[in-house]
């Protein structure tokens, strides 16, 4: 069976059973993962996506760089269709040439949390993380770590 169609069976399987242990499960695989897997060799998540910002962050990366919000926002981003606040295109602007982030210290929350597997809830943010499947190698790992568990 091809990944994608797997992945889509666990998730379904999921949402239907809504284990318990879900959160404890993705947290478990989402460790292991991460003890081997390097997101420098990677970055395809800021090569592809952009972040939703939300005010502070905005705020915080405006002061590092010593500008006014309203000139950051209009060099860096614009409302989406959700009318949140994202880059005006890919890659992320501040990803560097050996894909190490340039503002790294001060980056917005939504890139601090990514891949978003570590949260609490995993249930509720299901959709996302079927969505990161296709970015991220890491959630794909972690997808086929858990397809043992729930298939």
């Amino acid at each position: 069976m091809p990944k994608d169609l797997l992945h889509k069976k666990v998730f379904q399987k999921i949402k239907a059973k809504k284990p318990k242990d879900l959160d404890a499960q993705f947290h478990k695989v989402h460790e292991e993962v991460f003890e081997d897997f390097d997101c420098l060799t990677c970055a395809n998540c800021c090569k592809t996506t952009s972040p939703i910002w939300n005010e502070t962050d905005i705020q915080r990366v405006a002061k590092s760089f010593r500008m006014k919000v309203s000139d950051f926002l209009d060099q860096y981003l614009q409302k989406d269709s959700d009318g949140d606040w994202v880059f005006k295109q890919a890659p992320c602007p501040f990803l560097g040439g050996d894909n190490t982030c340039q503002i790294y210290e001060d980056r917005p929350r939504a890139c601090r949390e990514y891949p978003h597997t570590d949260r609490k809830n995993m249930l509720g943010i299901l959709n996302l993380t079927a969505k990161n499947v296709a970015v991220c190698p890491a959630v794909e790992q972690m997808m086929e770590k858990l397809e043992r568990v729930y298939l």
